[in-house]
């Protein structure tokens, strides 16, 4: 489906991009740089985060490396498409804590001609696929897979190893309470 570009008058179609790892990799890093590119070329960008995600900010999405942009905090997914009006571009950060109807929130905004950038873990503290970014990952039509560094054996990670003591699936944290780990160091772990 094409549509009307807000700005320019040009047609344009819309996308969903995903940008996904473990953390400490970069994806809010590169989810911001994208977003600002987006802003540089005059688009109309909103963003979006999880209200519970208060870690660095109320109101921006803030990387670990303290880069920022302002954002709209939002309980569900369904208040994004009540709040995405007038935009070229939609961004999402920490995607794995929203509800799973997010998958039919960027399709819709996607097939109104928006370009819908979401960046979220993919996998949980058990390695498990996390929340809604499965469904995310096979229906969009752009993916880009972030790596950290492992940080017991120096290789490429994946996984986000958690340290501190919980069951809960959602605990937000920093470095005091997650380190990122190849797969092998984090079957390791497990195994421990």
């Amino acid at each position: 489906m094409f549509l009307e570009n807000s700005r320019t008058g040009h047609r344009t179609k819309g996308w969903i991009e995903v940008i996904c790892g473990s953390m400490f990799s970069g994806k809010t890093e590169e989810l911001i740089r994208r977003l600002k590119r987006a802003q540089f070329a005059r688009q109309n960008v909103e963003i979006f985060k999880p209200e519970i995600d208060r870690r660095y900010d109320d109101n921006a999405v803030v990387s670990h490396d303290s880069n920022s942009i302002h954002s709209t905090p939002v309980p569900s997914s369904s208040n994004i498409l009540l709040l995405a009006d007038n935009v070229d571009v939609v961004g999402i950060d920490e995607a794995q804590f929203f509800d799973n109807g997010l998958v039919a929130v960027c399709n819709q905004l996607a097939s109104q001609g928006i370009r819908v950038i979401v960046a979220g873990l993919d996998m949980d503290y058990l390695g498990k696929p996390f929340g809604p970014m499965p469904h995310l990952l096979a229906t969009a039509e752009y993916v880009t897979k972030v790596h950290a560094i492992c940080m017991q054996c120096g290789e490429l990670a994946n996984h986000s190893h958690r340290f501190e003591a919980g069951e809960q699936l959602v605990m937000l944290g920093e470095k005091d309470s997650y380190e990122p780990l190849c797969r092998h160091c984090f079957n390791r772990s497990q195994k421990a």
